[in-house]
């Protein structure tokens, strides 16, 4: 059989899986396993095992749990909710001003964690609450808050371009220097996009009616106590890896004890609650191997049987222009993002594309930073967006699921906007690493 047809062949079978219910890592699991057998016989079981021990074996994916923990930590903790409040206040009585601090709150989160799933918890839980009870627009409230929790893809220390910098073999300093850009970019498309709407229809962005935030501005600076020990604690992780004093998994480790000390200091976590975030971070860690170990296995069987160099000769071999073959990239990306994990995006296509982007001239580093842009994109994206459901979870029982996926679709938008001007502008998140 040629690899045509068992390219064609691996994609029915993970698709006839998919729809009949069949977990994504148990999936892939199986695919590679049988792939394997009739195409090296009993050899192909150590070849598995061989293709998951050498992406296991690396390193930088340490640094996963630690980030995971910190994030689970600081959840619980109450360190979101002081620094919300202090940011609202400091915003004062601006028109819009609450979303506006929700979504730099929601930089600072991502600045603390690299997860998705928790920051939008923690905003969801913190902010929607106080944004509806000042009477701010519903679709705006939720949008604003989706996509802003959704940063943590881009911003460092992020745990996408984590995986992404390990399985590329590319430096995770200069892909967490290189997203800060983006990631400010995007934070001010949202901010640019709620002032502009509150500008335009007032009744969407009330002032913000609390005491302290009709003081004069160096009164409210006295409020600013809550951005003390996060910003302290950002410092330490992401100062230790670009001073070049830890790697980015001595850095986790950093954040994760740094985390305790947080939550020691605010007296804000019993044993309990340390008792709950390790099995948090078990269940999350477990969930991200399960899929890791699914997609390689996939992935190092196709990659033997000369599956990646098929592909990667389809896309080099395509006579158009270099820039149209990172559209296509992106396309496909996109596509996929519909109805994979995106840990299983990572390493069914980075392999495949790396070469092909290195081999066009292109930096790798850069398109890993559009790749973790189209990641944010597939986080919001219906029928799966995952920051939506993670929304749906601890929003009012009145908000709905369609609501939701109709708030975040301007926000979309936005991320494509902004994945268009890293595209046409490199040195958007190229400059800093540059430096």
């Amino acid at each position: 059989m040629g690899i045509e047809l068992i390219t064609v062949a691996i994609v029915v079978a993970l698709f006839s899986l998919m729809a009949l219910g069949v977990p994504l890592g148990a999936s892939t699991l199986l695919i590679s396993v049988t792939t394997a057998y009739f195409a090296f016989g009993s050899n192909g079981f150590i070849l598995v095992t061989s293709a998951v021990t050498k992406v296991m074996d690396k390193q930088a994916l340490i640094a996963v749990p630690f980030f995971v923990f910190m994030a689970n930590i600081m959840e619980r903790s109450g360190v979101a909710k002081e620094l919300f409040n202090s940011m609202a206040i400091l915003g004062g009585q601006i028109r819009g001003g609450v979303a506006v601090q929700t979504c730099l709150v929601a930089v600072i989160l991502a600045a603390m964690s690299g997860v998705v799933g928790g920051e939008i918890v923690l905003l969801g839980v913190i902010a929607l609450p106080q944004l509806f009870r000042l009477g701010y627009d519903r679709k705006l409230s939720i949008g604003v808050l989706c996509a802003s929790g959704s940063l943590a893809t881009l911003i460092p220390p992020s745990v996408v371009l984590i995986v992404y910098g390990a399985e590329a073999n590319v430096s995770i300093k200069d892909l967490f220097t290189a997203g800060i850009g983006p990631g400010v970019l995007l934070a001010l498309l949202y901010i640019s996009y709620v002032l502009v709407r509150v500008r335009m229809n007032p009744t969407m962005g009330p002032v913000f009616d609390a005491p302290e935030a009709q003081l004069p501005f160096f009164e409210r600076l006295s409020h600013l106590k809550g951005l003390i020990l996060p910003f302290l604690l950002i410092f330490g992780v992401l100062g230790s890896i670009y001073g070049g004093i830890a790697t980015v998994t001595e850095s986790a480790a950093i954040g994760a004890v740094g985390a305790l000390i947080v939550a020691a200091a605010r007296r804000a976590l019993p044993l309990k609650g340390i008792r709950e975030a390790l099995w948090a971070t078990t269940l999350t860690t477990g969930s991200i191997l399960w899929l890791i170990v699914g997609a390689v296995s996939l992935v190092g069987i196709y990659n033997l049987m000369g599956g990646t160099r098929f592909l990667g000769g389809l896309l080099t071999g395509l006579d158009v222009a270099p820039i149209v073959v990172i559209l296509i990239m992106m396309a496909i990306i996109f596509v996929m993002g519909t109805f994979l994990e995106w840990i299983a995006i990572v390493f069914i296509t980075v392999p495949v594309f790396t070469p092909v982007v290195t081999s066009l001239g292109y930096d790798p580093v850069w398109f890993g930073i559009l790749f973790a842009m189209n990641i944010q994109i597939y986080m919001l994206s219906p029928p799966f967006g995952p920051a939506c459901f993670y929304l749906k979870s601890v929003a009012p029982k009145d908000v709905t699921l369609q609501e939701i996926f109709l708030a975040v679709l301007p926000f979309i938008a936005l991320q494509m906007i902004g994945l268009a001007l890293v595209m046409a502008f490199p040195q958007i998140a190229l400059w800093l690493p540059g430096l």
